[in-house]
């Protein structure tokens, strides 16, 4: 399954939050393969607008695994400041836009 989502970066926050990204943390890395993300990246447009894209087997299920590990909690605090408010931490507001095309 292909997953994408928004979120939105505070613009005043954009080259922490790219510079954050140069060095995830190698067990955030692992629990993120571990629980099913694959061919996770991350686009960056110059307002701050962030768009993701992973596949996995079940989002829902990769979500729930990735709250069991600790560093998942310890990251989301570190990388809640990089983003415009919003109810919950970043990782609670990634929501499956609706693929309506794929080439193969």
């Amino acid at each position: 399954m292909r997953i994408c989502f928004l979120l939105h970066v505070r613009p005043e926050k954009l080259q922490e939050y790219k510079q954050c990204h140069t060095q995830v943390w190698p067990e955030m890395l692992d629990a993120l393969r571990e629980t099913g993300w694959r061919n996770y990246s991350l686009f960056l447009r110059p307002d701050g607008l962030l768009v993701g894209y992973l596949e996995t087997d079940d989002f829902e299920k990769a979500c729930a695994d990735m709250q069991k590990y600790p560093v998942n909690a310890r990251w989301q605090a570190l990388t809640s400041q990089f983003f415009v408010p919003m109810p919950g931490a970043a990782d609670e507001n990634m929501i499956p836009l609706e693929e309506v095309f794929h080439l193969d």
